[in-house]
């Protein structure tokens, strides 16, 4: 399908773009979430703002003991990333699982977790390593938990005249991604990211995020509980995530897979997601 008619803007800094969609619009960077629902004419914006070009919304950097990922930073960068793959490559395996060469050479992460798509990839790693979310907009700037940040189908906690400017997050090696992907899309039909902190041992706590099964990304609560101060095991990975879907409400249910088949793959992909963060630990 064509979408409706609209212009086209380029930014050429933060400020600018802030202003830009203060006059009514929509961001676009790499355009692999926006311009589908384009085609489709579920979105229907009459102005882009291309921020792409922006410098400082681009990059991975380290800083203060966090690293930082800007909004713009495409998926194959982040997949390849010296910096992630050494020091938190759950960001990078999720990258690489993302799409297709084509995707992941144009698609960003910021767009990625603005859009929030129920099957997109990132949201359950940000979420699995407590990430923070740079804001900026008319208002200023402001600071997000990402278990804040996500509330619902395709709904955030980000104002119509803000965008998203960084990730940042402590670095993490024991944590792992682990997904059933859709064959053609690659989007997840379940995903699961998990971080484990293990001391003497001991887990002293866990995070997981899961997506592609629920209206937004989530935390398992459940299994992180069931974790939490036990001997760091496969024995223990294996009874904690047993029963990991039984605490997901409103699974999802499509032409992919049934509710009843994405609440049992729910218990396998959490299972191998931990196993990936035990073996890394």
């Amino acid at each position: 399908m064509i979408p409706v008619e609209f212009t086209y803007e380029r930014a050429g800094s933060v400020d600018d773009a802030i202003a830009k969609l203060g006059a009514g619009g929509k961001l676009i960077a790499g355009g692999h979430s926006l311009v589908p629902l384009m085609k489709l004419r579920l979105s229907e914006p009459g102005r882009l703002i291309d921020i792409s070009r922006i410098k400082e919304l681009s990059g991975i950097r380290e800083s203060g003991g966090r690293i930082e990922i800007g909004a713009t930073t495409v998926h194959h960068d982040i997949a390849t990333s010296k910096v992630l793959l050494d020091k938190c490559p759950v960001v990078a395996d999720a990258a690489a699982e993302i799409g297709d060469p084509q995707v992941r050479n144009r698609g960003t992460i910021g767009g990625s977790i603005a859009h929030a798509d129920p099957a997109s990839d990132f949201p359950a790693v940000i979420l699995a390593l407590d990430a923070e979310l740079q804001l900026r907009g008319k208002s200023g700037a402001r600071t997000v938990k990402a278990a804040d940040f996500f509330q619902g189908f395709y709904t955030v906690n980000l104002q119509p005249s803000e965008i998203i400017t960084a990730i940042s997050f402590a670095p993490m090696k024991a944590a792992g991604y682990a997904k059933l992907h859709q064959r053609a899309s690659h989007y997840a039909i379940v995903g699961v990211a998990a971080a484990l902190d293990i001391k003497g041992g001991v887990i002293q706590s866990a995070r997981i995020g899961l997506t592609g099964a629920t209206t937004h990304a989530v935390r398992l609560a459940n299994v992180e509980k069931a974790l939490a101060g036990q001997k760091a095991s496969a024995d223990t990975i294996k009874a904690a995530s047993a029963d990991a879907g039984s605490g997901v409400a409103d699974i999802n249910a499509d032409l992919h897979a049934s509710a009843d088949y994405r609440r049992a793959m729910i218990a396998v992909f959490t299972k191998r997601a931990l196993e990936k963060a035990l073996g890394r630990a």
